[in-house]
């Protein structure tokens, strides 16, 4: 069975149910669509976000898709400092990577847990930043849909947002705590890089790109899939609610890994503190 089909199906209906609805149009409707582009804006959120890879192993006819479930809580620590945790839950549906569907798995993956301590005010020049810890969770459900180990490193967020841009970047480094890895994984040893652009219009509709850019050290390869995407902030009953698809093209990736392009559906539901 499919585990993305009860998201699928979910989203389409939430697209359809969406194109008849109006955009928010609330005093308050600029600021939280500036927030929804913040990774450590003070506010409760749940961004839940499908993206769709092809062409995928040896003989190139492989797909893969992942829903990553990325709960957002902000906690207040004092009068000038928050801490923002950000989870990522991957869940995993994967074709085709390997003759006689060896590799054909669905399931959930590692989790990455992060904690920035963000300051509540920006810098003189306007940044916002944010730094902490960034935790690997070995939870995937199958050796196949995980790396089978512990990590921890560095994660930071800068970025700045005026007259409708939003420009930064997001990054972490996660190594594999000591303690040898099972014989089929290598050691965690990776960087990853977010570089985003963003413009948002007077209707609340953002135009991005980004990339999500990940270097293994043990193999020495890079992984660059760029997202183009469409975000739209609406209201539903009052409920806050942001829409978001586009395409998404690999530049480069390890042997047998996407090739050409994907594609990229999101929505985040939002409760300003």
């Amino acid at each position: 069975m499919d585990a993305n089909k009860p998201f699928l199906s979910a989203g389409a209906t939430l697209v359809a149910v969406l194109g008849f609805m109006p955009g928010a149009q609330a005093e308050d409707s600029a600021e939280l669509a500036k927030k929804a582009l913040n990774p450590v804006a003070a506010m409760y959120s749940l961004p839940v976000q499908y993206n769709w890879d092809q062409k995928i192993g040896p003989t190139g006819d492989g797909m893969h898709s992942v829903t990553n479930i990325q709960p957002v809580l902000p906690f207040t620590l004092n009068d000038d400092w928050n801490l923002i945790s950000r989870t990522i839950l991957p869940v995993i549906d994967q074709h085709g990577l390997a003759p006689n569907g060896a590799a054909d798995k669905s399931g959930v993956g590692d989790i990455t847990q992060s904690f920035f301590f963000s300051p509540k005010q920006p810098t003189e020049s306007g940044w916002i930043l944010g730094v902490g810890p960034a935790i690997l969770i070995p939870t995937g459900s199958d050796e196949l849909l995980g790396s089978e180990q512990w990590g921890i490193g560095p994660t930071a967020v800068a970025l700045k947002q005026e007259n409708g841009w939003t420009h930064g970047i997001l990054a972490n480094h996660i190594w594999g705590l000591d303690g040898s890895p099972p014989d089929n994984k290598d050691k965690v040893n990776q960087t990853f890089l977010q570089p985003f652009l963003s413009y948002t219009t007077s209707t609340l509709t953002t135009w991005g790109v980004n990339t999500e850019s990940t270097y293994n050290w043990q193999s020495r390869e890079w992984s660059v899939p760029v997202n183009l995407t469409v975000t739209q902030l609406l209201k539903i009953g009052g409920q806050p609610l942001t829409v978001q698809a586009g395409p998404r093209y690999w530049l480069d990736s390890p042997d047998d890994g996407p090739q050409g392009w994907g594609f990229r559906f999101a929505f985040t539901l939002m409760s300003p503190r």
